[in-house]
């Protein structure tokens, strides 16, 4: 058995891109990341590879598994399990987006579509709001709405304006 293991490190990159896109559009289309067992016949592929491919695919990705299974728990930007960052596409709500960051990036895999993201304020519990179409903003409700993060994103300390 060890003789065949697949080695995911191994598996050349036109193959992890194929991957990678039979993954995001399961998840555009349906809300819902594949199994490896799903994924193996859409890439035509054997179970063990699919599983090789998403262990590596993730690997190279802030995405991760649900711990102690096989199942993509989160898929930047998306998230496979229901998270308060619920995002809508043309009025129908079946994805869940990562963080409120990842949410804004959703936009981009609707295009031409009104991707909408409603979440709970995360200090206050108030409703949050924001509709967007491709690179335009719509809509944002409160107007005062403003982002936060714990990671050390937007440059150097000195120009962050939050910090």
């Amino acid at each position: 058995m060890a003789a065949d293991a697949i080695e995911p490190e191994q598996i050349p990159l036109a193959e992890l891109d194929a991957a990678y896109a039979a993954i995001m559009d399961e998840i555009v289309s349906t809300g819902v990341a594949p199994h490896y067992a799903e994924l193996a016949r859409t890439v035509g592929v054997e179970p063990r590879r699919a599983k090789a491919l998403i262990t590596r695919v993730i690997d190279l990705t802030p995405g991760w598994m649900h711990p102690g299974t096989d199942w993509i728990a989160s898929f930047p930007p998306f998230n496979n399990q229901p998270t308060q960052y619920r995002v809508s596409v043309d009025g129908e709500q079946r994805w869940f987006a990562q963080c409120g960051f990842e949410a804004l990036a959703c936009r981009w895999l609707f295009p031409g579509c009104t991707v909408t993201v409603d979440a709970p304020c995360l200090l206050g519990g108030e409703p949050l709001r924001i509709e967007m179409r491709d690179e335009e903003i719509l809509s944002v409700d409160p107007p005062t709405m403003v982002g936060y993060t714990r990671s050390m994103v937007g440059g150097d300390a000195a120009s962050r304006p939050f910090r």
